[in-house]
C-alpha cells in the first residue's frame, strides 16, 4: 500500500493540511484563537514566491490555503525563504527559533506573536504529518 504524497504548497497540500487541522486541533489546544497569518515563501524551486494563508476562529482552524499574487488582509505575515519554512513544516526547526534567529521577518506584533507561537508549533506539528514531497 503505497501512502500519496502532496507537492508542497499545492491546493491539494493545503487542502489536506486544513482537514488534518480541522480534525485534530480542537478550540482548547488552540487555545480559542482568532487570528490570521500569511506566511510567505521567497526563493520556491520554481522561482516563484508564493504564501499559505491559515485563518483561525475561536481556536478552529477555518482556512489554509496556498496564494499567488495578492494576498488576503492578516494579522500577521511572515517572510522567510523556502528551503526555512520546509524545515519548519518537517518539524526540524520551531517557528519561534526560526523568528528569534532573524532568518524569518515579522509584519504584525511581535509580543502577540510570540505569545501564539506554540500554538503555531501544535499547528506544524500536524503539517509535518502530511506525506509531502518538497
Amino acid at each position: 500500500m503505497s501512502t500519496k504524497k502532496f507537492k508542497y504548497l499545492s491546493k491539494e497540500w493545503a487542502a489536506e493540511v486544513e482537514k488534518r487541522c480541522k480534525a485534530k486541533l480542537t478550540p482548547e489546544k488552540m487555545k480559542h484563537i482568532t487570528s490570521s497569518m500569511s506566511t510567505i515563501y521567497t526563493n520556491c524551486p520554481d522561482g516563484k514566491t508564493r504564501a499559505v494563508f491559515y485563518k483561525l476562529s475561536d481556536g478552529v482552524v477555518e482556512t489554509v490555503s496556498i496564494v499567488e499574487g495578492t494576498l488576503p488582509k492578516a494579522e500577521f505575515s511572515i517572510t522567510a525563504d523556502y528551503d526555512l519554512f520546509a524545515k519548519i513544516s518537517r518539524a526540524e526547526l520551531k517557528a519561534r527559533s526560526a523568528l528569534m534567529s532573524g532568518k524569518m521577518s515579522l509584519k504584525g506584533n511581535l509580543v502577540k506573536a510570540l505569545t501564539l507561537s506554540p500554538t503555531v508549533d501544535r499547528l506544524n506539528e500536524i503539517i509535518a504529518t502530511v506525506p509531502t514531497e518538497y
